[in-house]
C-alpha cells in the first residue's frame, strides 16, 4: 500500500495496531499488533486486507488459514513475512479500566512485544499510546489504509469471533455465537429474561441494570 510506502521511507519496519470488541456487552476485548517489513507488502497485498468488518466471515477465515495462522496469546509469534501479537483484556479489567483505555492498553501491549530498533507504530483510531516511547502515529480508519493495520485486524476479528463461539456453547441462550456478544434485540432480551454471565461487561448500560 502505498500509504505504508510512505512510512517505509524513514523505517524499516511498520507495527500496526487494532482491536475488536469494544462495542459487545459480553467478552473480552482484543488487541493485535502485525510488524512487517518493506520486502513483505507485495506477499500480503494480495491477500485483499482491509478493515475486516468489510470482509466476510469466510474471507477472513481464507486469510487465516493461507497465512496458516495459530492464535497465541500474549506473546511474539513469528511467520514467514511478519510476526504477530494478540492480547486481551477480561470483562473484569474492562470494568476496572473503561473500555477506551483497556482497548488501547491491549494493543500498546502488543506493539511493545513486537518492538525493535527502526520501527514505527500506526494505531487504527484517533489516539496515540500514553507512556509510549517509541515512534507511533494515530491513523483515522487506518484498517483500510494500512496493510499492516489490515491484518492485525482481520486476525483480532477471527480469534475473537471464534472464542465467543467457544463462549455460546458455555452459555447458550444469548446468541453470542451469532452477534458475538453485540447489544443486539435478542442479546437483550436473553439479558432480561436469564440474566447476566461471568463474562458480561457490568459497567455497560443494558448489563449493569439488572446486576
Amino acid at each position: 500500500m502505498q500509504f505504508d510506502l510512505n512510512y517505509f521511507e524513514n523505517y524499516q519496519y511498520i507495527i500496526g495496531c487494532d482491536e475488536v470488541g469494544r462495542g459487545p456487552l459480553a467478552g473480552p476485548v482484543v488487541g493485535c499488533a502485525v510488524k512487517i517489513n518493506r520486502d513483505a507488502l507485495s506477499k500480503l497485498t494480495e491477500l485483499g486486507l482491509t478493515d475486516s468488518k468489510k470482509l466476510s466471515d469466510k474471507k477472513r477465515a481464507d486469510i487465516i488459514k493461507k497465512l496458516q495462522i495459530k492464535f497465541l496469546l500474549n506473546k511474539k509469534v513469528n511467520m514467514p513475512d511478519f510476526s504477530f501479537c494478540l492480547w486481551e483484556h477480561s470483562p473484569i479489567e474492562i470494568d476496572e479500566m473503561n473500555i477506551l483505555q483497556a482497548s488501547l492498553s491491549c494493543m500498546s501491549k502488543c506493539a511493545s512485544t513486537l518492538m525493535e530498533e527502526s520501527c514505527i507504530t500506526l494505531i487504527d483510531g484517533n489516539k496515540e499510546f500514553k507512556e509510549f516511547t517509541h515512534p507511533q502515529a494515530a491513523i483515522v480508519k487506518g484498517d483500510s489504509k494500512s496493510l499492516a493495520i489490515g491484518l492485525a485486524s482481520v486476525i483480532a476479528k477471527v480469534y475473537r469471533d471464534n472464542l465467543m463461539k467457544e463462549y455460546a456453547e458455555k452459555f447458550p441462550g444469548y446468541g453470542l455465537e451469532k452477534h458475538a456478544g453485540y447489544p443486539t434485540k435478542f442479546h437483550k432480551e436473553a439479558i432480561k429474561n436469564l440474566g447476566i454471565t461471568p463474562i458480561h461487561r457490568k459497567t455497560f448500560k443494558g448489563v449493569k441494570e439488572f446486576i
